[in-house]
């Protein structure tokens, strides 16, 4: 989305004409869900993907077709049922409904321009500062409601934030809202397609030995922001961790100060570190945060071994329970690269789907 919108962004400024399409809404299986966009150019050139294959080659024709009507009917809805007329030749015979809002921006030449230049400027901002919000978009022309197309950028709160379109958001904007805390999928109600954009989740890694580093690698891959914790200045760089906040010094007292004024649901905690006392430290402090997902790497043993240490200091059974341990799905990893990514597969699940997969863990009963 970041990547789109700086396109987006990038295009309304050079004053190049564009469409904006948009999944709003789908029905059974589809090639992607409702929240991806892509932008197409006159010259049949994109940024984005709705699935690819025929539909999208479908998409992108009829997108170009609005650019020369756009004075008249600036946002048009397409459904396209993916049956064999869209797909065959590809393989991507889904059977189900995609419904996509293709809006033109003109640039410069739309009167319009200045106003949708600014939401589509504020809408990026708000992405970029990773605080989360939810576009709400009218998808059905119903009396009483604003124009198709009206867009209405609200916070987690369900404040307005921006709007493009000449009304204010209907009552039932506000009244269907889902607050971002409950982490929703897109959806529509009532003629509105809700589509959010989750608060980005911090990763907080202890530990920068050899998972670490691997783990950092792909889950900043997959839009994480990454921190990472170690007493070793060797091993927390920029070198070994680019674009990450690097934290150096002592474990136990970093997290206390963390754990007091920054650890909140959207950060999620890896303990990694190089030996049993670090990560016992590390879970003692993080395991009674309001971190949103704790992780402990380890054996079993290993495990019950710490779990009973911080029982007897002082920390519940019940907040135990709420650690991930062992941590990453249980896919039989072996390798560091192997084990990172089972780690980020369950750091996604948590994040998209607001849990682990349960046939794939293997716990620790305590």
């Amino acid at each position: 989305m970041r990547t789109l919108l700086a396109a987006l962004d990038d295009a309304l400024t050079q004053g190049r004409p564009c469409v904006h399409c948009c999944v709003v809404e789908t029905r059974g299986s589809t090639p992607q869900k409702a929240g991806a966009a892509m932008l197409v150019y006159p010259d049949g050139s994109q940024v984005g993907t709705l699935g690819g294959g025929c539909v999208e080659a479908e998409v992108k024709r009829q997108a170009l077709q609005t650019l020369h009507a756009a004075e008249a009917a600036p946002a048009a809805v397409l459904t396209f049922n993916l049956d064999d007329n869209y797909g065959w030749d590809d393989g991507l015979i889904c059977g189900g409904r995609m419904t996509i809002l293709a809006a033109a921006l003109l640039g410069p030449i739309a009167k319009t321009h200045s106003a949708t230049a600014a939401y589509f400027r504020r809408f990026r901002e708000v992405v970029d500062e990773g605080g989360g919000c939810t576009e709400a978009i009218l998808i059905q022309d119903k009396p009483g409601l604003p124009a198709v197309g009206s867009r209405y950028l609200l916070d987690g709160q369900g404040q307005l934030l921006d709007r493009l379109a000449t009304d204010n958001p209907p009552p039932e904007a506000g009244a269907n809202l889902i607050p971002l805390a409950r982490r929703p999928r897109a959806y529509q109600q009532q003629g509105i397609a809700y589509l959010p954009i989750l608060p980005r989740v911090t990763l907080l890694i202890v530990g920068a030995g050899h998972v670490g580093s691997a783990v950092a690698q792909l889950a900043a891959n997959v839009d994480f922001n990454i921190c990472v914790l170690d007493d070793r200045e060797a091993y927390v760089n920029q070198q070994r961790f680019p674009g990450a906040q690097c934290i150096v010094g002592d474990i136990g007292e970093q997290l206390k100060r963390l754990g007091a004024e920054e650890i909140t649901s959207s950060t999620y905690a890896l303990i990694v570190t190089r030996g049993h006392s670090h990560d016992e430290e590390a879970l003692f402090h993080l395991a009674t945060t309001r971190a949103g997902y704790v992780g402990l790497i380890g054996s079993k043993r290993k495990i019950r071994l710490i779990f009973q240490d911080l029982l007897a200091r002082g920390i519940s059974r019940e907040t135990l329970r709420k650690v991930h341990a062992p941590l990453g799905l249980n896919i039989g990893s072996q390798t560091v690269m192997e084990i990172a990514v089972s780690i980020v597969a369950e750091l996604i699940s948590v994040r998209n789907r607001g849990e682990t997969i349960p046939s794939a863990r293997d716990w620790v009963e305590i």
